[in-house]
């Protein structure tokens, strides 16, 4: 019977992170392993245009993360084209060898690794509801800091009530003539600070108690229908943009026994190293990531850093 070999370390999750990670393991000879997940390349693949990634005044996402894959590649990057299904931690490893991690993937045989880096990045919650997914990145939104200067002298909403909500319309403010914020409830779930420096803005206003019912256009968004939750009245305004800013979920199921979460399920980790050792996170699934590309690649190579440490080779 054949020994199985038991990789350095294994990445799951072919975002940023993941991908940064892979390429500078891959030059210290880690010969890392990446299983992708479902969506090679993560969320960035839905973002249709980047223009603050440096090195690249404007690429599409998609074109950035083939880019970072191939670059992985290159290096030595090998790849499985699969979503892990579990993680176990090996007590008693067969012949002696070191690894430490086992996980199981559909269609594919065990990996056995010595170290782990998480990159499973975070999902956008979305409102589900009609014009929606037919106008992503054609006036829907999840990132003003992504699009927000597309939206010059435009108008636009933001839907949400918490401090993503309200960063995002500050930030498009320095852009857009007007953001209408639209909440479910009568007051925002923001801090304290961050509300006042909103209500301060002479371009931005509030439809509190509401939900937008159904975004429409023709080619683009030109109009969101926004229902008022105690009344029923329906609002019809015309935006050039929809931004949805109700939060994210991370993709930590696959961790949830092995590291400590925070409350909203997020991956706690010091320097990328999470409670559980051996295993380090990067991105988006970390509490407090700062959700921007650029940030997530250099989380990425932070978290290839500490475990080259770990392994011994630094």
């Amino acid at each position: 019977m054949q020994e199985q070999a038991i990789e350095n370390v294994v990445i799951i999750g072919s975002g940023p992170a993941g991908l940064t990670a892979a390429i500078y393991l891959a030059r210290s000879d880690l010969n890392p392993l990446v299983i992708t997940g479902l969506n090679p390349g993560g969320q960035l693949i839905n973002t249709d245009l980047i223009e603050n990634f440096p090195g690249f005044s404007s690429i599409k996402g998609t074109d950035l993360m083939m880019k970072m894959m191939a670059h992985a590649k290159e290096l030595g990057t090998r790849f499985i084209y699969e979503a892990a299904e579990s993680i176990d931690v090996t007590s008693v490893i067969p012949q002696g060898n070191n690894g430490k991690f086992t996980i199981t993937i559909p269609r594919a045989d065990p990996v056995c690794a010595q170290a782990m880096i998480i990159a499973t990045g975070a999902r956008h919650r979305h409102l589900n509801i009609p014009g929606e997914s037919e106008f992503t990145n054609r006036g829907v939104s999840w990132c003003a800091t992504c699009d927000g200067p597309m939206y010059k002298s435009k108008k636009v909403a933001v839907i949400g009530g918490g401090n993503s909500a309200v960063m995002e319309a500050l930030f498009l403010s320095s852009f857009a003539s007007e953001v209408t914020l639209i909440h479910r409830r009568d007051t925002l779930r923001a801090d304290n600070v961050m509300q006042q420096k909103l209500f301060n803005k002479d371009n931005v206003r509030c439809i509190w108690n509401s939900e937008p019912s159904v975004i429409a256009g023709k080619t683009t968004v030109d109009t969101l229908y926004i229902k008022n939750r105690l009344t029923s009245d329906e609002t019809i305004l015309k935006v050039d943009g929809v931004f949805i800013a109700v939060g994210t979920t991370p993709t930590s199921e696959i961790v949830k026994e092995l590291v400590v979460l925070d409350d909203e399920k997020y991956i706690l980790a010091t320097d990328t190293a999470t409670s559980c050792e051996g295993i380090f996170a990067a991105g988006d699934v970390v509490s407090r990531s700062l959700k921007q590309a650029i940030y997530a690649a250099g989380h990425g190579a932070l978290a290839a850093k500490r475990t080259e440490e770990f392994l011994g080779r630094r």
